[in-house]
């Protein structure tokens, strides 16, 4: 008789949602937007997103680039707001990243209940 080791435990299905895939995806756009209430979500969407891009190929690959341009162009367009809080034309800005940052958020995840690509994920606007 032989033994061959404890048998690894089968994986679960929640789990589903770390592999790099749409449902992987979703979350990331999911953290987004809960980021507006509660800052670590940003942090924690864009270092998932950074972990399963390229994993995934095909239309997923153009929403963790979405996601990750989303990330960066928001910290801008936020700091520059905070900029030019100083001449009071900052608060209107800050309103339009708001905006923007959910647009491409909810644009995002309704490509992904479709299983559509993100046509432009290199874009600066929505």
């Amino acid at each position: 008789m032989t033994d061959t080791g404890p048998a690894s435990p089968a994986p679960r299905e929640t789990d589903s949602w770390l592999e790099a895939g749409p449902t992987n995806v979703m979350v990331v756009y999911i953290l987004y937007l809960v980021s507006l209430v509660i800052g670590v979500g940003l942090i924690v969407g864009v270092v998932v997103a950074y972990i399963n891009r390229g994993k995934a190929g095909g239309w997923v690959d153009t929403h963790y680039t979405y996601a990750i341009r989303t990330f960066w162009i928001g910290l801008l367009y936020s700091v520059i707001s905070v900029l030019l809080m100083f001449v009071m034309i900052g608060f209107l800005t800050a309103v339009a990243t708001a905006i923007w940052f959910i647009a491409r958020c909810v644009i995002g995840l309704q490509l992904v209940g479709r299983r559509e690509p993100i046509k432009n994920p290199q874009s600066w606007l929505i």
